[in-house]
């Protein structure tokens, strides 16, 4: 019930409700959770517009494409742009090729970096901190300080122009970076886990696969997503590796959509935007349908065991 203050004037007395704290309190919240969504739908609609243009122009003819002022929608969409990019360039071939190195890339990493961050979170033995120090300090090395040693070493065991040296190393570690993750991530996990495992009969490894992978599958989720995307939009290796056009990833296939390289005079931009278009399509619906597990890993990675 609100409260209520008396008050005399000539005569009469009235009573007055006084709003309570609470319902400030629940005002602000109000008008806060207001404003935070209005911040968020600005910035997301800011990262959205250039995927949004890409769509758009990927639906536009040759007469339209370089138009100015731009028309942001094609008045006449042309979904036969999609088909063209199969007609001109062996885009399925290079759409399969993406599928492979991307699939065994990633599969690799979230083993063998498991495996290596379950040696760093659960098992002590001499050097092991040196060693994790010198998995971490990896992470400063760019890709382009060690390209030419590991270039000469797949010339002369005979993996260059295959997708060898895109998969074999991603399965010797995984990378620093998803090491430190699931390490992290581990050794938030009780070590009760360990030893009841050890009681009733199961070795380091079924302890791992059979016990503490299931609870950790928002991390796993995590890596899987980062590494999926990595390899799937990875370009710089594949343009120093493969040199076949009929062994090229998406990353490269779709720079043969430009003008430029095929010698034509006519734009084909809008080829390259429906290319792209398509091209995108797999990481952003596993990330979508993967988003709830980073939550997961962030809430569980910041509870102690």
């Amino acid at each position: 019930m609100p409260a209520h203050v008396s008050s005399s004037a000539s005569g009469r007395t009235s009573s007055l409700p006084i709003a309570h704290p609470s319902h400030f309190y629940r005002l602000r919240r109000g008008v806060n959770t207001v404003i935070a969504y209005a911040v968020g739908v600005v910035i997301a609609t800011i990262f959205l517009v250039p995927l949004i243009w890409t769509l758009s122009t990927s639906l536009k003819d040759v007469s339209t494409v370089a138009l100015f002022p731009p028309t942001f929608l094609p008045a006449h969409p042309q979904w036969d742009n999609y088909l063209e990019i199969f007609r001109r360039q062996p885009f399925a071939l290079w759409v399969w090729n993406t599928v492979q190195i991307t699939f065994l890339a990633t599969l690799g990493t979230v083993i063998s970096a498991t495996i290596v961050a379950y040696s760093f979170a659960r098992f002590r033995y001499p050097g092991r901190e040196l060693l994790f120090s010198l998995t971490l300090s990896t992470l400063i090395l760019p890709t382009e300080v060690t390209v030419v040693p590991t270039y000469l070493l797949f010339r002369d065991i005979g993996w260059l122009d295959s997708f060898k040296p895109l998969i074999v190393p991603f399965w010797l570690g995984g990378g620093a970076f998803y090491i430190f993750l699931l390490r992290q991530f581990l050794m938030t996990l009780p070590r009760e886990l360990d030893d009841a495992a050890k009681i009733d009969g199961a070795n380091s490894l079924q302890t791992l696969f059979y016990v503490l992978v299931p609870i950790a599958k928002p991390a796993l989720m995590t890596v899987t997503v980062i590494s999926f995307i990595q390899h799937w939009d990875e370009f710089f290796l594949p343009l120093i590796y493969i040199n076949s056009p009929n062994r090229f990833p998406l990353s490269l296939g779709l720079r043969y959509f430009q003008s430029e390289l095929r010698g034509e005079t006519l734009p084909t931009f809008h080829l390259l935007m429906a290319a792209t278009t398509l091209a995108t399509i797999p990481p952003v619906t596993l990330f979508i349908f993967a988003q709830r597990y980073f939550v997961q890993s962030i809430v569980m990675t910041g509870l102690k065991g």
